[in-house]
């Protein structure tokens, strides 16, 4: 769909919600892992907000087979959002960058957002550096976190101008500690690109060779997230656990939602007051339904 005679499509995001969380067992043997809680929300109500946020509206749900019934029951087609919801199913975890392949005539050329699951991202200048992203015109940008344990992730480098160097997958001995975070804006090639991947040794078609293929065309973007910035992957007990943690600090202490696709959908002008107090309203007993009326009160006349 073009926004308009000569412009680009409207960016459009995936979701991806599979996997098995066996890092999270035994919670996760009857549900999936982006349908715990965090705090007082679904997990997937985090990323789902980070999509928003950019400006996308038209967004894909991926998930397993047995799990995707859940994410439809929880979430419906979007229109109480403002959004429109797709959904499709990942037969068997191939690796991240089998979204694409999945989605392949979905995107149809236009350019994308993917998000995993999983991930919590947090910073009053988020939306901005989001749609900045968005809009780009061409290449790839990628979020880069400092972390104790790098290890775990794609690890990116730096020459001393701040330009992207390398990007490795789960290195044994990692260069950095600059991990590449759970979200990633893509141009209108990244379908083609997916199609030259190759399965890893791990058997997935990996996320980082996708990354340096953008790198090695010189279009790959990486944007540190600094100080004021809150990353996390709740993908293990722990990090669950200060999830929730850092969820209810911030709303308790200041007052304002996180992770809130309601709250989103009326700041983006997805959705107006009367929309916003409906959705209050159908959460009245609750704190989360509490403060989206609050919301709408404070707006002006």
């Amino acid at each position: 769909m073009q926004n308009g005679e000569g412009q680009k499509p409207a960016t459009r995001g995936i979701l991806l919600a599979g996997g098995s969380g066996t890092r999270l067992h035994p919670m996760t043997l009857a549900t999936s892992k982006q349908l715990l809680p965090v705090y007082d929300k679904p997990m997937i109500y985090y990323p789902l907000s980070t999509l928003m946020m950019a400006g996308i509206r038209d967004i894909m749900i991926i998930s397993t087979p047995q799990d995707l019934p859940q994410f439809q029951r929880l979430l419906g087609d979007g229109a109480q959002f403002g959004v429109r919801f797709t959904y499709r199913i990942q037969p068997a975890p191939q690796g991240i960058a089998q979204a694409f392949l999945i989605a392949g005539d979905w995107l149809a050329g236009a350019p994308c957002a993917l998000i995993l699951g999983d991930n919590l991202i947090f910073a009053d200048h988020l939306p901005a550096m989001l749609r900045t992203a968005a809009h780009r015109p061409d290449g790839a940008t990628v979020f880069a976190y400092q972390v104790r344990d790098p290890e775990r992730y794609g690890v990116v480098t730096f020459d001393r101008h701040g330009r992207a160097l390398d990007i490795v997958e789960k290195p044994e001995h990692p260069p950095s500690n600059w991990a590449v975070t759970g979200l990633y804006f893509y141009d209108g090639r990244v379908g083609e690109f997916a199609t030259r991947l190759h399965p890893s040794a791990r058997g997935e078609l990996e996320i980082t060779d996708l990354n340096r293929l953008y790198l090695e065309d010189s279009t790959l973007h990486v944007e540190r997230l600094g100080r004021g910035c809150a990353w996390l992957d709740a993908g293990l007990p722990e990090s669950l656990m200060l999830a929730g943690s850092f969820v209810h600090t911030v709303q308790s202490r200041q007052g304002m939602l996180v992770g809130s696709p309601e709250e989103t959908a009326f700041r983006m002008g997805y959705i107006n007051e009367s929309q916003l107090r409906t959705l209050a309203g159908q959460m009245k007993k609750t704190e989360l339904g509490r403060t989206l009326r609050d919301i709408a009160d404070r707006q002006p006349v």
